[in-house]
């Protein structure tokens, strides 16, 4: 290994353990109440260090969101291009569901601080980070309408309303579930049981 390369590693040993130790922050504090002064103490370097790795706050929450939101997607779309060919519909939904949890519990910190701190950050954060959640809502957005090819959805099923209902619900786990108390597949397969057959067991006539 030659000195470029070992100055590289170094540096981005660097930058992992800011971007750990701010989503560990952002996740249990809020964005308001993080200064970079805590973000190097937390990380185990002066505050000078970081500004060497980012110029500043929003640089650092920018990545933390990004990187929040890319975590999930990647396991969500390896998961579904995994899947056998000839998979059922529901089987398909019931998988994207899992790997979404998954995710949002295997990656905490950086997943805790995307549901926590987005509507705290300021607009030009958001901005910089609505390609990553356009991204991810395309796969849902793709695969929901490969079910509905594949299998049929009723008709007056808004597939962007199930998307934005889906995704708001996994999201909001990271607020009260705990995997070492409760199991994830279970939780997954209860949410996609709800989700996809409904709560009524037969379509009550309207008054």
């Amino acid at each position: 290994m030659n000195v470029a390369t070992r100055k590289s590693d170094k540096a981005d040993m660097s930058r992992t353990r800011i971007l750990d130790a701010a989503a560990g922050l952002f996740s249990a504090d809020g964005y308001a109440s993080v200064s970079l002064r805590a973000i190097a103490t937390a990380a185990g370097m002066k505050a000078g260090s970081v500004y060497y790795h980012f110029e500043s706050k929003q640089a650092i929450v920018i990545e933390i969101l990004d990187l929040g939101i890319s975590m999930v997607h990647g396991e969500v779309r390896q998961t579904i291009e995994n899947l056998p060919s000839g998979v059922s519909a529901s089987a398909t939904v019931r998988a994207g569901i899992l790997a979404h949890l998954r995710a949002m519990f295997e990656f905490s910190d950086y997943t805790a601080a995307n549901v926590r701190i987005y509507g705290q950050v300021p607009e030009p954060v958001r901005t910089a980070n609505l390609k990553a959640r356009r991204d991810y809502e395309a796969l849902w957005d793709h695969m929901l309408q490969q079910v509905a090819v594949q299998n049929g959805v009723r008709a007056n099923v808004d597939l962007k309303a199930f998307r934005l209902m889906v995704i708001g619900a996994l999201n909001a786990t990271i607020e009260w579930f705990d995997p070492k108390r409760g199991n994830l597949a279970n939780l997954a397969d209860s949410y996609a049981e709800i989700l996809l057959h409904g709560l009524l067991p037969a379509r009550e006539p309207e008054k």
